[in-house]
């Protein structure tokens, strides 16, 4: 199989399946289908591109020299394991998922016919199939999985204007958990933001017209100078007496806000030392104001 361009075969129509085919076919990577349990969702890639589509993936798959497996993480490897029992691999094709969470063994039922294994994770989150396409490009991707099918990958993701960096199977989970603490739990913290600010009379989208100036300069700022360097606010500053406040007006409020704020302030206390804006007596007056919340 040449590394120049191989032909692909899409399983899966979603967010990023649909981007994947694509973004890969506008650069010039020949299309063999886009297979999906839902026809219209398959359809609706497949039209753009004028290719077939089908509900029946092992109908497409050997056509392909890569299979792009980018199902619910739920099903893929049944998903796999089903194509492979029906012939729908072969020897040398590379097989890859899109799952951050999971390793190439999900695929690994493709090995059974020769095929190699492996994935391919975008670092970014997708509302829909046009922002996916408007993501994917200078996104950083993780690979994982067996050797010969690495050089693919990353052919893959520099025509996608993306980088990549290679992982270890078993770092699969805390790779993944970061990614959601970095993206999900973001999401998390300004709906819990958000309806703080709803208790003096704000609704949900005006808190979030407010904050959101202040979301994007601190990214900003976490941009210019890094993580610990970008950290302003109370804890930066050791200032106890105003954290005091914050953790009386959280106390009759919710238990769960309280302790997501007491958490996260002490994590904070050890950005705000790694930063050294802050001394170590100083770092012991906040965990212990924290901590006795």
């Amino acid at each position: 199989m040449s590394l120049d361009k191989p032909r692909i075969a899409v399983v899966g129509a979603g967010k990023v399946g649909s981007a994947l085919a694509l973004l890969l076919g506008a650069q010039g990577y020949p299309v063999a289908g886009i297979a999906s349990r839902s026809i219209s969702s398959a359809l609706r890639a497949a039209e753009q591109l004028g290719v077939p589509a089908t509900d029946r993936p092992e109908e497409i798959t050997p056509g392909a020299d890569v299979v792009f497996i980018t199902t619910p993480d739920r099903v893929i490897a049944q998903v796999a394991a089903e194509i492979n029992e029906r012939g729908g691999f072969k020897p040398g094709q590379v097989v890859f998922h899109t799952s951050g969470a999971h390793a190439a063994g999900e695929v690994g039922a493709a090995r059974r016919s020769g095929a190699l294994a492996a994935s391919l994770h975008p670092l970014q989150s997708f509302a829909d199939v046009k922002t996916a396409m408007e993501n994917l490009p200078g996104s950083y991707f993780a690979l994982e999985g067996d050797a010969a099918a690495l050089p693919y990958a990353q052919l893959i993701v520099k025509d996608l204007g993306g980088k990549s960096f290679l992982i270890e199977a078993r770092d699969k989970p805390l790779y993944h958990a970061a990614a959601c603490i970095a993206s999900n739990y973001l999401v998390s913290l300004m709906h819990l933001a958000t309806g703080l600010y709803g208790r003096f009379g704000l609704s949900r989208q005006e808190a979030f017209e407010a904050l959101y100036p202040l979301v994007k300069g601190t990214i900003n700022n976490i941009g210019r100078v890094g993580p610990a360097q970008a950290l302003t606010g109370p804890v930066a500053r050791g200032d106890g007496s105003t954290l005091q406040g914050h953790l009386e007006v959280l106390k009759p409020i919710d238990g769960l806000e309280l302790e997501l704020y007491r958490k996260l302030g002490l994590y904070t206390v050890g950005v705000a030392l790694e930063k050294g804006s802050i001394n170590a007596d100083q770092g012991e007056i906040l965990e212990q104001i924290f901590k006795e919340a």
